[in-house]
Protein backbone atom coordinates (compact mmCIF):
# COMPACT_ATOMS: atom_id res chain seq x y z
CA UNK A 1 0.00 0.00 0.00
CA UNK A 2 1.31 3.29 -1.11
CA UNK A 3 -0.11 7.06 0.47
CA UNK A 4 1.13 9.99 -0.72
CA UNK A 5 -0.33 13.32 -0.48
CA UNK A 6 -0.85 15.27 -3.83
CA UNK A 7 -2.92 18.73 -4.96
CA UNK A 8 -3.97 18.43 -1.10
CA UNK A 9 -5.54 15.23 -1.47
CA UNK A 10 -4.41 11.84 0.51
CA UNK A 11 -3.75 9.00 -2.23
CA UNK A 12 -3.73 5.56 -1.62
CA UNK A 13 -2.62 3.14 -4.11
CA UNK A 14 -3.09 -0.33 -4.29
CA UNK A 15 -4.95 -1.29 -0.83
CA UNK A 16 -5.79 -4.60 -0.74
CA UNK A 17 -8.94 -6.12 0.17
CA UNK A 18 -11.05 -2.26 -0.30
CA UNK A 19 -13.56 -1.25 -2.08
CA UNK A 20 -15.53 1.75 -0.96
CA UNK A 21 -19.02 0.60 -2.31
CA UNK A 22 -18.74 -2.56 -0.75
CA UNK A 23 -17.97 -1.10 2.82
CA UNK A 24 -20.48 1.98 2.92
CA UNK A 25 -23.42 -0.24 0.67
CA UNK A 26 -23.23 -3.08 3.13
CA UNK A 27 -25.64 -2.03 5.57
CA UNK A 28 -23.24 -1.19 8.63
CA UNK A 29 -23.26 2.64 7.83
CA UNK A 30 -26.17 5.27 7.35
CA UNK A 31 -24.62 8.94 7.25
CA UNK A 32 -23.23 9.00 3.64
CA UNK A 33 -24.26 10.16 0.31
CA UNK A 34 -23.35 7.86 -3.12
CA UNK A 35 -22.10 10.48 -5.56
CA UNK A 36 -21.19 8.23 -8.61
CA UNK A 37 -20.24 4.58 -8.87
CA UNK A 38 -17.65 4.52 -6.21
CA UNK A 39 -17.77 8.14 -5.20
CA UNK A 40 -18.91 9.35 -2.27
CA UNK A 41 -19.47 11.72 0.79
CA UNK A 42 -19.78 10.79 4.46
CA UNK A 43 -19.56 12.33 7.82
CA UNK A 44 -17.82 10.48 10.84
CA UNK A 45 -16.67 11.54 13.96
CA UNK A 46 -17.27 15.00 13.42
CA UNK A 47 -15.67 15.23 10.07
CA UNK A 48 -16.77 15.18 6.55
CA UNK A 49 -15.06 13.18 4.11
CA UNK A 50 -15.55 13.22 0.66
CA UNK A 51 -13.60 9.93 -1.20
CA UNK A 52 -13.72 8.34 -4.59
CA UNK A 53 -12.04 5.04 -5.41
CA UNK A 54 -10.75 4.79 -9.55
CA UNK A 55 -9.75 0.95 -10.65
CA UNK A 56 -7.51 0.01 -13.16
CA UNK A 57 -9.35 -3.21 -15.08
CA UNK A 58 -5.99 -3.93 -16.65
CA UNK A 59 -3.88 -4.50 -13.75
CA UNK A 60 -6.72 -4.74 -10.49
CA UNK A 61 -5.21 -2.18 -8.56
CA UNK A 62 -6.83 0.82 -7.48
CA UNK A 63 -6.32 4.13 -6.55
CA UNK A 64 -8.16 5.91 -3.50
CA UNK A 65 -8.60 9.69 -3.04
CA UNK A 66 -9.61 11.41 0.14
CA UNK A 67 -9.90 14.81 -0.86
CA UNK A 68 -9.02 17.68 1.00
CA UNK A 69 -7.62 15.58 3.41
CA UNK A 70 -3.93 16.03 4.97
CA UNK A 71 -1.65 12.20 6.29
CA UNK A 72 -2.33 13.84 9.73
CA UNK A 73 -5.97 13.90 9.38
CA UNK A 74 -6.12 10.33 7.75
CA UNK A 75 -3.97 9.31 10.45
CA UNK A 76 -5.89 10.44 13.41
CA UNK A 77 -9.26 9.53 11.71
CA UNK A 78 -9.53 7.71 8.86
CA UNK A 79 -7.19 4.98 9.15
CA UNK A 80 -8.61 3.89 12.02
CA UNK A 81 -11.84 3.94 10.47
CA UNK A 82 -11.64 2.25 7.82
CA UNK A 83 -10.32 -0.55 9.64
CA UNK A 84 -6.88 0.10 7.45
CA UNK A 85 -4.48 -1.77 9.84
CA UNK A 86 -6.32 -5.46 9.63
CA UNK A 87 -4.85 -7.80 7.74
CA UNK A 88 -8.31 -8.97 5.68
CA UNK A 89 -6.08 -11.40 3.20
CA UNK A 90 -5.45 -13.08 7.07
CA UNK A 91 -9.45 -12.97 8.28
CA UNK A 92 -10.83 -14.14 5.21
CA UNK A 93 -8.31 -17.41 5.11
CA UNK A 94 -9.58 -17.93 9.00
CA UNK A 95 -13.27 -17.74 7.22
CA UNK A 96 -12.76 -20.29 4.95
CA UNK A 97 -11.07 -22.65 7.04
CA UNK A 98 -13.53 -22.35 9.63
CA UNK A 99 -16.22 -23.17 6.53
CA UNK A 100 -15.25 -23.27 2.91
CA UNK A 101 -18.80 -22.74 2.00
CA UNK A 102 -18.47 -19.04 2.39
CA UNK A 103 -16.07 -19.13 -0.46
CA UNK A 104 -18.57 -17.22 -3.08
CA UNK A 105 -19.86 -14.87 -1.01
CA UNK A 106 -15.99 -13.91 0.67
CA UNK A 107 -14.63 -14.26 -3.41
CA UNK A 108 -18.00 -11.52 -4.34
CA UNK A 109 -17.37 -8.78 -1.64
CA UNK A 110 -13.74 -9.06 -0.64
CA UNK A 111 -13.78 -5.51 -0.79
CA UNK A 112 -15.92 -5.02 2.40
CA UNK A 113 -14.23 -3.76 5.86
CA UNK A 114 -15.77 -3.23 9.20
CA UNK A 115 -16.05 0.48 9.66
CA UNK A 116 -15.17 1.17 13.51
CA UNK A 117 -17.63 4.32 14.28
CA UNK A 118 -18.35 5.87 17.11
CA UNK A 119 -20.59 4.16 19.65
CA UNK A 120 -23.43 6.85 20.27
CA UNK A 121 -24.09 7.63 16.45
CA UNK A 122 -24.39 3.79 15.94
CA UNK A 123 -26.39 3.14 19.09
CA UNK A 124 -28.85 5.39 18.17
CA UNK A 125 -28.58 4.80 14.64
CA UNK A 126 -29.52 1.31 14.79
CA UNK A 127 -32.44 1.98 17.31
CA UNK A 128 -33.76 3.62 14.76
CA UNK A 129 -33.08 0.80 12.09
CA UNK A 130 -35.47 -1.47 13.67
CA UNK A 131 -37.89 -2.64 11.02
CA UNK A 132 -36.89 0.45 8.50
CA UNK A 133 -35.09 -0.20 5.44
CA UNK A 134 -31.63 1.37 4.74
CA UNK A 135 -32.85 4.50 2.60
CA UNK A 136 -35.56 5.31 5.36
CA UNK A 137 -32.67 4.93 8.02
CA UNK A 138 -30.54 7.28 5.74
CA UNK A 139 -33.04 9.98 5.29
CA UNK A 140 -33.91 10.16 9.56
CA UNK A 141 -30.31 10.07 10.61
CA UNK A 142 -30.05 13.08 7.45
CA UNK A 143 -32.87 15.00 8.99
CA UNK A 144 -31.64 14.25 12.90
CA UNK A 145 -28.04 15.01 12.08
CA UNK A 146 -29.45 18.43 10.02
CA UNK A 147 -31.68 19.62 13.17
CA UNK A 148 -29.60 18.90 15.83
CA UNK A 149 -26.31 18.40 14.67
CA UNK A 150 -22.95 20.71 13.92
CA UNK A 151 -23.38 22.59 10.04
CA UNK A 152 -20.47 22.32 8.11
CA UNK A 153 -19.87 24.56 5.30
CA UNK A 154 -18.20 23.04 2.05
CA UNK A 155 -16.19 24.82 -0.65
CA UNK A 156 -18.55 24.64 -2.88
CA UNK A 157 -21.15 26.15 -0.53
CA UNK A 158 -23.18 23.32 0.09
CA UNK A 159 -23.97 22.53 3.66
CA UNK A 160 -23.33 19.37 5.52
CA UNK A 161 -24.12 17.90 9.15
CA UNK A 162 -22.35 16.05 11.94
CA UNK A 163 -24.29 13.72 13.95
CA UNK A 164 -25.33 15.30 17.56
CA UNK A 165 -23.92 14.92 20.26
CA UNK A 166 -25.60 13.21 22.78
CA UNK A 167 -25.30 16.12 25.13
CA UNK A 168 -27.16 18.28 22.11
CA UNK A 169 -29.83 15.08 21.61
CA UNK A 170 -30.31 15.25 25.76
CA UNK A 171 -32.62 18.27 25.33
CA UNK A 172 -34.76 17.33 22.67
CA UNK A 173 -37.99 15.89 23.52
CA UNK A 174 -40.15 12.62 22.54
CA UNK A 175 -42.61 14.62 20.38
CA UNK A 176 -39.56 16.37 18.76
CA UNK A 177 -38.09 13.02 18.08
CA UNK A 178 -40.97 11.61 16.20
CA UNK A 179 -41.50 14.88 14.05
CA UNK A 180 -37.83 13.66 12.69
CA UNK A 181 -39.94 10.42 11.45
CA UNK A 182 -38.65 8.15 14.24
CA UNK A 183 -42.20 6.76 15.24
CA UNK A 184 -42.10 4.27 17.69
CA UNK A 185 -38.48 4.51 18.59
CA UNK A 186 -38.83 7.77 19.74
CA UNK A 187 -38.81 7.02 23.61
CA UNK A 188 -36.26 4.17 22.82
CA UNK A 189 -34.15 7.20 21.49
CA UNK A 190 -34.54 9.39 24.39
CA UNK A 191 -33.44 6.08 27.15
CA UNK A 192 -30.82 5.69 24.82
CA UNK A 193 -29.52 9.24 25.09
CA UNK A 194 -30.35 9.32 29.15
CA UNK A 195 -28.52 6.34 29.72
CA UNK A 196 -25.30 7.85 27.67
CA UNK A 197 -25.64 11.32 29.36
CA UNK A 198 -25.66 9.94 32.75
CA UNK A 199 -22.69 7.88 32.14
CA UNK A 200 -24.26 4.71 33.09
CA UNK A 201 -23.66 3.17 29.47
CA UNK A 202 -20.13 4.69 27.90
CA UNK A 203 -17.90 2.44 25.23
CA UNK A 204 -14.92 2.85 27.66
CA UNK A 205 -17.14 0.83 30.50
CA UNK A 206 -18.36 -1.47 27.62
CA UNK A 207 -15.26 -2.23 26.23
CA UNK A 208 -13.98 -3.65 29.48
CA UNK A 209 -16.68 -5.72 29.58
CA UNK A 210 -16.74 -9.44 28.19
CA UNK A 211 -19.32 -10.13 25.16
CA UNK A 212 -21.76 -11.24 26.80
CA UNK A 213 -21.63 -8.71 29.57
CA UNK A 214 -21.82 -6.03 27.43
CA UNK A 215 -24.66 -7.27 25.37
CA UNK A 216 -26.66 -7.36 28.25
CA UNK A 217 -25.76 -4.15 29.47
CA UNK A 218 -27.30 -2.49 26.26
CA UNK A 219 -29.80 -4.62 26.42
CA UNK A 220 -30.80 -2.96 29.47
CA UNK A 221 -31.87 0.50 27.11
CA UNK A 222 -35.54 0.27 26.30
CA UNK A 223 -36.42 -0.87 22.44
CA UNK A 224 -32.71 -2.58 22.04
CA UNK A 225 -32.86 -6.20 22.02
CA UNK A 226 -29.92 -8.92 20.55
CA UNK A 227 -29.88 -7.50 17.19
CA UNK A 228 -29.56 -3.91 17.76
CA UNK A 229 -26.95 -4.93 20.53
CA UNK A 230 -24.89 -7.16 18.22
CA UNK A 231 -24.69 -4.13 15.77
CA UNK A 232 -23.46 -2.11 18.18
CA UNK A 233 -20.88 -4.62 19.39
CA UNK A 234 -19.92 -5.27 15.97
CA UNK A 235 -19.92 -1.35 14.51
CA UNK A 236 -19.51 0.66 17.54
CA UNK A 237 -17.21 -1.62 20.12
CA UNK A 238 -15.33 -3.68 17.34
CA UNK A 239 -16.46 -7.21 19.01
CA UNK A 240 -15.99 -8.87 16.00
CA UNK A 241 -17.23 -12.01 17.11
CA UNK A 242 -21.13 -10.51 17.40
CA UNK A 243 -23.30 -12.33 14.72
CA UNK A 244 -26.78 -9.43 14.27
CA UNK A 245 -29.37 -12.35 12.85
CA UNK A 246 -32.03 -9.96 11.47
CA UNK A 247 -34.34 -11.23 8.93
CA UNK A 248 -32.34 -11.67 6.26
CA UNK A 249 -29.30 -12.97 8.50
CA UNK A 250 -31.85 -15.72 9.26
CA UNK A 251 -32.76 -16.80 5.65
CA UNK A 252 -29.29 -16.99 4.38
CA UNK A 253 -28.26 -19.08 7.47
CA UNK A 254 -31.61 -21.13 7.27
CA UNK A 255 -30.59 -21.57 3.42
CA UNK A 256 -27.10 -22.55 4.16
CA UNK A 257 -27.06 -24.45 7.16
CA UNK A 258 -30.96 -25.22 8.67
CA UNK A 259 -34.19 -25.48 7.58
CA UNK A 260 -36.93 -23.60 8.11
CA UNK A 261 -38.29 -21.88 11.49
CA UNK A 262 -34.28 -22.07 13.06
CA UNK A 263 -34.59 -19.69 16.13
CA UNK A 264 -32.12 -16.79 16.01
CA UNK A 265 -30.04 -17.79 19.16
CA UNK A 266 -29.50 -21.68 17.96
CA UNK A 267 -28.08 -19.38 14.59
CA UNK A 268 -25.96 -17.15 16.93
CA UNK A 269 -24.70 -19.95 18.50
CA UNK A 270 -23.81 -21.89 15.39
CA UNK A 271 -22.14 -18.92 13.97
CA UNK A 272 -19.72 -18.16 17.26
CA UNK A 273 -18.86 -21.53 17.33
CA UNK A 274 -17.86 -21.69 13.98
CA UNK A 275 -16.40 -18.77 13.39
CA UNK A 276 -15.12 -17.60 16.93
CA UNK A 277 -13.70 -14.25 17.03
CA UNK A 278 -14.30 -13.78 13.24
CA UNK A 279 -17.96 -14.30 13.54
CA UNK A 280 -18.37 -10.37 12.62
CA UNK A 281 -16.70 -11.00 9.58
CA UNK A 282 -18.15 -13.70 8.58
CA UNK A 283 -21.88 -12.10 8.99
CA UNK A 284 -20.80 -9.39 7.21
CA UNK A 285 -19.88 -11.14 3.58
CA UNK A 286 -22.83 -13.48 4.12
CA UNK A 287 -25.23 -10.62 5.05
CA UNK A 288 -24.01 -8.52 1.68
CA UNK A 289 -24.12 -11.01 -0.76
CA UNK A 290 -27.00 -12.95 0.21
CA UNK A 291 -29.33 -9.60 0.27
CA UNK A 292 -28.23 -9.34 -3.21
CA UNK A 293 -28.60 -12.32 -4.35
CA UNK A 294 -32.01 -13.17 -2.28
CA UNK A 295 -30.08 -16.36 -0.82
CA UNK A 296 -33.94 -17.93 1.20
CA UNK A 297 -35.51 -15.46 -0.14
Amino acid sequence: MNIYSEDNNLIIEDAKDFDIADILECGQCFHFTRLDEHDYELMAYGKYLHIKQKFDEINGKSKIIFYNTTLEEYNLIWSDFFDMETDYEAVKNRILNSDKRLKMAVDAKSGIRILKQDFFETLISFIISQNKQIPHIKQIVHTISKRYGNKIELMDGRFVYTFPTVERLYDVSEDELRDCKVGFRAPYIKNAVEKVYDKEITSEKLKRMSFNEARDELMTIKGVGEKVANCVLLYGLSFTNAFPVDVWMKRIMEYMYFGKDTKKDIIEKFAYERFGEYAGYAQQYLFYYGRENGLGK
